[in-house]
């Protein structure tokens, strides 16, 4: 059997060493663009972005989940529930329960928090945007998910709309 040379070990060497930096990098926020249109997204995608922006603007209430008053969670319950979809009810509960993908689609949720405790979640609405309810005395509103704030908070991505 003939000696394996250098070069031949090479291809392994770069991927491994891929692989061990990619380990070491952060999670980051990467976001599908769509056109205008949004013609690539599902009807339950279309639904619960609707939904969302029909929220724009009602207050924030603790453990909320009606038009009335919605918290994070109720907001993305209320959303998805629209679109005939049932999802768990805190945050964390529905960071533990959905599938976490690479990219991010408008109608997907995103997840905040530390470690591995989901304390917020959004709804990605396309163009680095997403709709949340942010706490006591705030509304229901959309914000810039470039901000440091959220980057430094993001857990990651996921859902199950189709």
């Amino acid at each position: 059997m003939p000696l394996l040379t250098k070069s031949r070990y090479r291809p392994w060497g770069v991927l491994l060493m891929l692989m061990l930096l990619a380990g070491c990098a952060g999670r980051e926020m990467r976001m599908q663009e769509y056109d205008q249109d949004q013609a690539a997204l599902s009807i339950e995608r279309a639904m619960i972005l609707a939904s969302a922006r029909q929220a724009l603007g009602i207050p924030y209430r603790y453990g909320g989940t009606t038009m009335k008053g919605l918290d994070c969670s109720g907001l993305v319950q209320m959303a998805y529930a629209n679109a005939g979809i049932d999802i768990p009810r805190t945050a964390h509960q529905q960071f533990s329960r959905v599938s976490l993908r690479d990219m991010t689609r408008p109608g997907d949720l995103l997840f905040f928090g530390s470690g591995s405790k989901a304390t917020h979640v959004g709804i990605y609405l396309g163009d680095g945007l997403m709709v949340h309810a942010p706490g006591r005395g705030r509304q229901v509103t959309t914000t810039s998910l470039d901000l440091d704030y959220w980057q430094k908070r993001y857990l990651g991505t996921g859902g199950p709309a189709p």
